[in-house]
């Protein structure tokens, strides 16, 4: 949910949810990012968010918020940080070298997206990474791909199996989790249904 949406942080913390993707990232405009990390950071800091993993959405390094996205999802307790737009091995060994920088527990999950047409030719890599460092999942991120692979989303996601497929195949070969794309249509809840059985 959007950093930037009190109405939904707020919600949060009654939602039926086993985790919680807070975003500073996509969702949240240039001109409100640093009060949308103002209020993520202080969501966390209240503990009413239950029994549920935490995420924070940070924007990238390569950002001018990406540094300070990070240094506040340490700060506020977070149980992980989702990494945007990872290319590479090496987007992730230089987050995970921040959160060493900014006195990240070691237990504080690292989880990359996999958005990137580079991020499917260097999948093995990328998963291979979690031998060194903090990352433990993979997370689809198919409307990013679709615009990047120029490709129109279909309900059977024709155009996403090979990257949907490679992606299992590599968070099962170095013990991560993989999380499907999220669903765009809220109010079908057939398609909803349809989607997660094929995932």
């Amino acid at each position: 949910m959007p950093g930037s949406n009190a109405k939904a942080l707020a919600k949060a913390a009654a939602l039926p949810a086993d985790m919680l993707v807070l975003d500073l990232e996509d969702a949240v405009a240039p001109e409100q990012k640093a009060d949308a990390r103002a209020a993520v950071g202080h969501r966390l800091a209240v503990g009413d968010l239950g029994h549920r993993e935490v995420l924070v959405r940070c924007n990238g390094l390569d950002s001018e918020w990406g540094r300070d996205d990070l240094a506040a999802s340490v700060s506020a307790g977070a149980d992980g940080v989702l990494l945007p737009k990872v290319t590479s091995a090496g987007d992730v060994f230089a987050i995970d070298s921040v959160l060493d920088d900014f006195g990240a527990d070691a237990g504080l999950g690292l989880w990359a997206m996999i958005e990137m047409p580079l991020a499917l030719l260097y999948i093995r890599e990328i998963a291979a990474a979690a031998r060194d460092t903090r990352l433990v999942g993979l997370v689809m991120g198919l409307n990013d791909l679709a615009k990047e692979l120029r490709a129109t989303p279909t309900a059977d996601r024709h155009a996403f199996q090979s990257a949907l497929s490679m992606t299992v195949l590599a968070a099962r070969a170095f013990d991560l989790i993989a999380l499907d794309a999220v669903f765009n249509d809220i109010a079908d809840e057939a398609g909803l249904r349809a989607e997660c059985e094929q995932g």
